[in-house]
């Protein structure tokens, strides 16, 4: 029953060489911008607290330990700043503005990040146990189940489409504050365009593994009905 299937890779290998190059263009274009200090002398830490004061939006702010791991959590309605973000750079300060963006929308009520939330328990399940009931199918030739499986796995590629969206608006709004608050002018806001793009890059290669995948499990599931 389970055997090597060359085709797996024919599926995989594309999404997976997108992600590595994915992952390589964000962290050497934060590493590049991070050697680029703010002319205003701000850091990304700093951003957080401007941006409050000038929006009038309040939330908690914490730290969190490793490097690129900065996240807004609409849960607890907390912005987590990595150690990245005490630095005065260009880098750093994109990172935050974006991760302020996420919060604008919070506040906002911006739909797609409210359907992003809705459906991460959906996702959650869908990703370990799709698979699972999808190749149980298979192996006793139960096509209901396996087609089961696929439905309940397909919830992570809605959410990689729809987290999409969640973060191309949260850099533009990441963009229009750093320009209109005079943080960043010139070349570098080139710079925190370059970083925010490149960090785009990955969710692209989020969606792109997600529906590869999907389309490897629709490929076994078609040739095992023809069959």
């Amino acid at each position: 029953m389970f055997y090597f299937d060359p085709m797996y890779f024919v599926f995989a290998l594309p999404g997976l060489a997108l992600a590595l190059w994915a992952q390589f263009m964000v962290r050497s274009t934060f590493a590049r911008y991070a050697k680029v200090p703010t002319s205003s002398g701000i850091t990304g830490a700093g951003v957080a607290e401007l941006f409050m004061e000038r929006t009038g939006l309040r939330f908690g702010v914490a730290r969190i330990p490793g490097m690129l791991t900065d996240n807004y959590n609409p849960g607890n309605k907390t912005l987590n700043l990595s150690q990245s973000s005490v630095q005065n750079s260009v880098a750093s300060v994109a990172v935050v503005a974006h991760e302020f963006g996420h919060a604008l929308q919070d506040a906002q009520n911006y739909m797609p990040l409210r359907l992003r939330g809705a459906i991460v328990p959906a996702v959650n399940l869908g990703a370990w146990v799709g698979p699972l009931l999808f190749f149980i199918g298979l192996f006793f030739n139960h096509y209901d189940l396996a087609v089961a499986g696929l439905v309940a796995f397909a919830a992570t590629a809605v959410f990689a489409i729809v987290t999409l969206p969640v973060e191309l608006n949260a850099s533009n709004r990441a963009m229009q504050l750093l320009a209109s608050n005079g943080v960043l002018a010139g070349e570098e806001l080139v710079g925190a365009r370059k970083v925010l793009n490149a960090a785009a890059f990955t969710y692209v290669a989020a969606v792109a593994q997600s529906l590869l995948t999907l389309l490897y499990y629709v490929s076994i599931l078609g040739g095992r009905r023809q069959n």
